[in-house]
């Protein structure tokens, strides 16, 4: 929150404030670092010119079952088939799950991904993240940064009153879940988490925009004692971006971004609605529809990279009709979200900017087990892509006939992760970031290349 008037500090002034928290503007959420001192870092890192791009990453925790969504297998027998039958799309010979009406009717402009290949075998939001294995060999000190943080360190912020990078991610219980930060870039490249506690830090919490104004006035007013103190000519740099601290501060732009109400009741009613206190399964996330809208009012206010994880899709626990009963009840509410986002994002005319991408840690088993239903399966996973402007009414790769195995086209994580940053205008091939040994770190692996067919 705004720190003006120190508790206790070492050096104070004669009217008993401390100078430290002259110069603290506020941690904001960002793991305690000054706000000021955040967007001294970004302005420092920002290499390429701002673009008014962006993406929304929609982790759905748990891995999604591919051949229930958009690769079901019809002609196979009972215990990999399921229940589900395949419907025809606006698209001719794409066909997805009957449970999913609203997506088949605007196909056109939604790319669904049937041969993701590389998944790790077990529950872990690093590889949705940032692109890579959550271990083995060549992981740096601190581990990869997430793909938000990274965009954040090469690009900065659109606007200095909006943070680049946004994470809507609930806190789940089961830490694997969980987003796993900005990795050797360090706390300065964490996501705003408007979350929680976190979002009362938007408001000035009882601080008038004059009262600020005298605070501000008041910091001018010992220009000259630090300015004595400063012999390396810094102070120019810190007045700079504590200008900056103040106009996030006193901006509505963000804040009114994340307030709901402000949004018109017909819209939140296309969405649909959940509990954000309700975690599916006690360690997921919960099922809250109105993430994609947040979404979409942050995208609207500059924000390059928004992050969300969306309800619980590990359903392996119980019998055979476990998991149909959890598709039944999940797929419905989640078909309805992800298209009243793409049409609104459309309606705003911000599709063509905002890349959508929808996934999750792998797989799962082509046969289902009556004790554990579809379990998990490494060998190949699916995703889902609408906006970009990239070529929608398609399918990219295909399986064997049981859904187990990539059979044309297989997709790769880093190949997704070089997608992204090619829609952002980030040449992930050549552009580095220095991790804590100062050695460079490209962005994806060598010879990765977004994929062809989606540009």
């Amino acid at each position: 929150m705004l720190t003006l008037l120190g508790q206790s500090d070492h050096q104070r002034f004669c009217d008993g404030m401390s100078r430290r928290n002259f110069l603290r503007i506020g941690g904001l959420g960002w793991g305690g670092v000054s706000l000021a001192q955040l967007l001294a870092s970004d302005a420092r890192a920002s290499s390429v010119k701002s673009r008014p791009k962006s993406v929304i990453m929609i982790y759905l925790v748990g891995g999604p079952p591919h051949q229930d969504l958009f690769d079901l297998k019809p002609l196979a027998p009972r215990e990999v088939a399921g229940p589900w039958k395949p419907i025809p799309t606006s698209v001719s010979g794409i066909e997805i799950c009957e449970l999913l009406p609203r997506m088949a009717g605007m196909m056109d402009r939604f790319v669904p991904i049937r041969s993701l290949v590389g998944a790790q075998a077990e529950h872990d939001a690093t590889q949705c993240f940032t692109g890579r294995p959550p271990r083995g060999p060549g992981v740096p000190t601190s581990g990869w940064p997430q793909f938000g943080s990274t965009v954040s360190r090469v690009s900065g912020p659109v606007d200095p009153a909006t943070p680049p990078f946004v994470s809507l991610c609930y806190t789940c219980t089961h830490g694997p879940y969980n987003e796993p930060g900005p990795g050797f870039l360090g706390v300065g490249q964490s996501g705003f988490r408007p979350l929680g506690p976190t979002r009362d830090d938007m408001v000035l919490n009882g601080v008038t925009p004059e009262r600020l104004g005298d605070r501000k006035s008041l910091l001018a007013s010992v220009d000259r004692f630090r300015r004595a103190a400063d012999a390396r000519g810094m102070m120019d740099g810190l007045d700079a971006f504590t200008q900056q601290a103040m106009d996030l501060l006193t901006s509505s732009r963000l804040a009114e971004a994340l307030d709901l109400s402000k949004e018109d009741p017909r819209i939140i009613a296309r969405y649909g609605t959940g509990n954000p206190k309700v975690f599916i399964d006690d360690n997921g996330a919960p099922r809250v529809p109105q993430s994609l809208l947040m979404a979409r009012r942050l995208i609207e206010a500059g924000v390059r990279v928004v992050t969300l994880n969306y309800s619980k899709w590990d359903w392996h626990g119980g019998s055979y009709n476990t998991i149909f009963n959890r598709e039944k009840e999940d797929f419905p509410i989640f078909d309805q979200a992800i298209t009243a986002l793409v049409d609104d994002l459309q309606m705003r005319g911000l599709l063509d900017e905002t890349l959508v991408l929808v996934w999750g840690e792998f797989g799962r088993t082509p046969k289902i087990s009556d004790q554990v239903g579809r379990d998990h399966w490494p060998r190949v996973a699916c995703a889902l892509l609408a906006g970009g402007g990239i070529r929608g009414g398609q399918v990219i790769g295909a399986t064997d006939r049981l859904g187990g195995e990539a059979t044309d086209r297989p997709v790769t994580f880093q190949e997704v992760f070089a997608t992204l940053y090619h829609h952002l205008g980030i040449d992930a091939a050549n552009t580095t970031i220095q991790d804590l040994q100062g050695r460079p770190q490209y962005l994806v692996d060598a010879g990765t290349k977004p994929i062809h067919e989606l540009l």
